[in-house]
């Protein structure tokens, strides 16, 4: 049976999500970063999955044969934190970006942050743009 991928790109609102965010200050963030991701990326914003807001897409191939379709950065404003999306398999890029980036913390895919307040923006710019393009050089039939 296929892996089926749970995060896909969907009809929903993404103004209408933002608005259930429930805390003013972290809706207040979502809507800045909905204008940073879409003016730095070009790609118009669309929901991913039930609490993902995904811009641009690329479409992966694993050498074990699992393949999918993924924004090409998004973020998501969940309760705890704020999570930001960038390229997997782009570390030593991301790593040299995220330490001029502000107070946040970091897993694989996900870079955590408190509140956009915490951070810099022209280096998230950086990690945007620089996400886009190393995706789009390593997919580049997406």
């Amino acid at each position: 049976m296929a892996y089926e991928l749970k995060t896909k790109e969907t009809e929903n609102s993404v103004i209408e999500f933002i608005e259930q965010v429930d805390r003013p200050k972290k809706r207040e963030d979502a809507y800045r970063l909905l204008d940073l991701f879409t003016e730095t990326t070009g790609f118009p914003a669309k929901m991913w999955g039930p609490s993902m807001i995904g811009f641009g897409s690329y479409h992966y191939k694993y050498a074990s044969g699992h393949e999918g379709d993924a924004p090409l950065v998004g973020f998501s404003p969940r309760k705890a934190k704020i999570s930001l999306y960038f390229a997997p398999g782009d570390e030593e890029a991301r790593g040299a970006l995220l330490q001029q980036f502000g107070k946040h913390t970091a897993g694989k895919g996900c870079v955590y942050i408190n509140k956009m307040d915490d951070i810099d923006v022209e280096v998230m710019k950086q990690l945007i743009v620089r996400s886009v393009e190393f995706l789009q050089e390593t997919y580049p039939h997406s």
